[in-house]
């Protein structure tokens, strides 16, 4: 039994986890394209519900209610970062993806075109409540929200606010969709920084992580639906 029991052990340690070799923020990569639908991405596993992206009809109504409800989820992610109730949460302070005060001109933007600006919603204020709860308690899974969070905003965020400006906007672009400096380069300072900051873990403490990509699509899936509510 014991020898048994020590083969195990030692496979367990020895099994390689998808992406593992490049680092840890490729295996939560790996784990979120499996999260897309086949549509979104060559790697995606999902089926898709309902009509495809570019099919569906946003409205300027639908896509404010998107746009103040996704402030909402920055103003609680950069307040969290900066509060740090864990240490390695300022790893993440000025990176240089925050979205908050963009979202902020573009909202002041809408304003000054004559739309009333909505107050948050449902999806967005119980994303918010969730992320803060979360970051007082379980870093790992804090990290997989804030990493899916700006990550899937400067991949297919950009792509979904170019259609979206396309059909109601006269192709404006919205400060949301720029960043100051090379996107690329900003985007790989903080795969270092999550990189560095999951060395620390343990392989537990990492699967725990993997398995939050779920919750965090959920959430953000139900903001992206009110464009089009």
């Amino acid at each position: 039994m014991v020898l048994v029991s020590a083969t195990t052990t030692a496979e367990k340690s020895s099994k390689r986890y998808p992406g593992e070799a490049k680092g840890f923020v490729e295996e939560m990569r790996f784990v979120a394209m499996k999260l897309h639908t086949k549509d979104q991405a060559k790697e995606g596993e999902k089926e898709a519900e309902g009509q495809p992206l570019a099919k569906w009809e946003p409205t300027v109504e639908g896509y404010l209610k998107f746009l103040v409800d996704s402030k909402l989820v920055y103003d609680t992610l950069e307040k969290i970062v900066e509060k740090a109730p864990f240490p390695e949460y300022a790893e993440f302070r000025n990176t240089g993806l925050e979205r908050s005060a963009v979202l902020a001109k573009d909202l002041e933007w809408f304003r000054q075109q004559g739309h009333a600006i909505p107050e948050p919603s449902t999806p967005g204020v119980s994303y918010a409540h969730y992320l803060e709860e979360l970051s007082e308690k379980d870093p790992q899974a804090f990290i997989c929200h804030f990493y899916n969070t700006y990550f899937a905003h400067s991949a297919g965020g950009r792509m979904i606010g170019r259609k979206v400006a396309e059909k109601i906007l006269d192709k404006k672009e919205l400060e949301f969709y720029k960043w100051d400096g090379d996107l690329s380069l900003l985007l790989q300072n903080v795969r270092d920084k999550l990189n560095k900051v999951a060395e620390n873990w343990t392989r537990e403490e990492k699967n725990h992580c993997l398995e939050e990509t779920e919750k965090s699509f959920k959430f953000s899936g139900a903001i992206l639906r009110l464009i089009f509510s």
